[in-house]
């Protein structure tokens, strides 16, 4: 009886303690809050595409509970910021309470429209404060957001909210998708370096058209989303070099739309450049693409000169850096890398011309199924079927092709007697070691037959400077160095930062030079 009787004393009290403590004893405010950042930096947003979710800290490192009378954007509802404080949104609070030695979080977002505010330059500041208001007491902390204006193409929505789709035509034959997108009208072929383009769904070059894109320009794609250039159409992008390596001023770049630095190397944020069956004449020029799913997925064509490639730069792409199907590929001064397939994928036969490329894969962000480059003459159906066809030719002079995995280079022939396997590496520094687990042999890997493999290096380290973060410049050790066939490098006779290579060229990208010690 005593031990009940204990026990509901007990009992008793924690709840009348546990009432009682409903209503603190909270003191006002003085002014002694501390927070996490004095400023909260949202990166930089486009116009009316809300911002990531950002939050600051706010502590009471006081011994008694306190109260906030007045916890208030400096812009009160006018304000293009929006907070979350203790699961309640808003932009003006009351009577905000901390514990003492306790402390809460404050959610922030914005959406701003750049057109509400008048300024000639493409981006400007929008700023605010979060005051912390209790009498002649205040605090602030102060929000900056750069603010960029953007032409925005998207497709249209029906009444029932269903989004355009694109229609292809195929052996002359419309034929509806569900690719989500539009066909780009005439006055919207030419893309500017005047603003950035903000692109949902699919942009698509209409057939027979040329979409031409201009030096500096910046494309930005939502996700699932690229460009379509369909039959008898082109792609032209005409960048050039950028004396600012830092800003790439004269750069074309194609990437995704979350400009947060979270999100700069992030892959996989948006679909690919599709250059469908029947499309011609595609130059690239200077652009660094980054962050696809297949930076480019060439189709087709394999006996013209179906796309020419200068001066590009591939990283970061959550498949495929190139995937080549049956077309034709001209490179010079190209680099690839970190692609979580492959990062150069010349499949289902074709015609592929590669000089003075980097073409290298250090992919670390899962396992990865097929090498740097993957050369093959073959295509399987859903059922199985292989579909075999000619390998007109493969040529890669003073190549790097080298990675984190082995090997780095693999030639995947199903042999038919009537179909071409034709290949040739000259100058190149490659990644091949046989091992127990990956025994490749057969012609394709005698290497020292002279009309598939000449001047050959193996599994010699080519020193990039930082290959994880994209970093290819080979260093003053690398054995690539003074490695390049002259004749190959006459006809590309500066390398990707314009010094000149005729001299004594090294194999890949880039001339050789001196690290910094950090």
């Amino acid at each position: 009886m005593k031990r009940i009787f204990y026990f509901i004393s007990c009992f008793l009290f924690l709840m009348l303690w546990s009432s009682c403590r409903k209503d603190f004893d909270f003191s006002t405010s003085n002014g002694t809050l501390t927070f996490s950042k004095d400023t909260v930096y949202l990166d930089t947003v486009f116009s009316n595409i809300g911002s990531s979710t950002y939050n600051l800290k706010v502590y009471n490192n006081s011994n008694e509970d306190i109260l906030i009378p007045s916890l208030t954007l400096a812009q009160g509802e006018a304000s293009n910021y929006r907070l979350n404080v203790d699961g309640m949104s808003g932009k003006v609070f009351e009577n905000v309470e901390i514990l003492a030695k306790d402390s809460m979080y404050i959610f922030i977002e914005t959406t701003i429209d750049y057109n509400d505010f008048k300024n000639p330059d493409a981006t400007y500041l929008y700023t605010d404060e979060i005051e912390f208001t209790s009498g002649s007491h205040s605090q602030k902390v102060d929000l900056v957001t750069l603010v960029k204006d953007a032409v925005f193409i998207y497709p249209s929505k029906d009444d029932d909210g269903i989004v355009e789709t694109l229609t292809l035509d195929i052996d002359g034959q419309t034929v509806s998708t569900e690719i989500q997108g539009r066909y780009l009208t005439t006055e919207e072929l030419n893309f500017t370096n005047e603003k950035p383009y903000v692109i949902y769904g699919y942009a698509a070059v209409p057939n027979n058209e040329t979409l031409t894109i201009d030096a500096g320009s910046r494309l930005h794609f939502h996700a699932n989303s690229g460009l379509f250039v369909g039959e008898g159409a082109s792609l032209q992008v005409n960048g050039s070099y950028s004396t600012d390596q830092e800003t790439l001023e004269n750069e074309v770049v194609f990437e995704g739309d979350r400009l947060e630095s979270d999100f700069s190397d992030v892959p996989g944020q948006w679909g690919t450049i599709w250059l469908y069956e029947n499309s011609k004449n595609h130059t690239i020029n200077y652009a660094t693409i980054k962050n696809a799913t297949v930076a480019i997925l060439s189709e087709g064509n394999p006996n013209e000169n179906k796309l020419v490639l200068n001066n590009t730069q591939i990283y970061n792409s959550s498949n495929f850096g190139i995937l080549g199907r049956n077309t034709s590929i001209t490179a010079e001064n190209l680099i690839i890398n970190n692609s979580g397939q492959s990062s150069f994928a010349a499949t289902f036969g074709g015609r592929y011309n590669v000089t003075h490329a980097t073409i290298a894969n250090y992919w670390n962000n899962s396992y990865r199924q097929y090498p740097a480059l993957l050369i093959n003459n073959y295509l399987l159906d859903e059922e199985g079927t292989a579909f075999i066809t000619d390998l007109a030719e493969a040529n890669f002079n003073n190549c790097i092709i080298y990675g984190n995995d082995n090997p780095e280079f693999v030639l995947d022939e199903l042999e038919d007697e009537q179909v071409d396997f034709n290949f040739k590496f000259t100058n190149c520094l490659v990644r091949f070691q046989n091992t127990s687990s990956s025994n490749y042999t057969g012609v394709n890997y005698d290497f020292d037959d002279v009309s598939h493999y000449e001047n050959m290096i193996f599994n010699e380290d080519p020193e990039f400077k930082d290959a994880n973060n994209n970093l290819l410049i080979i260093g003053e050790n690398s054995k690539a160095i003074n490695q390049g066939n002259s004749d190959f490098a006459n006809q590309v006779p500066v390398d990707l930062l314009n010094n000149n290579r005729t001299a004594s060229p090294d194999l890949g990208a880039y001339q050789h030079t001196i690290f910094e010690e950090e």
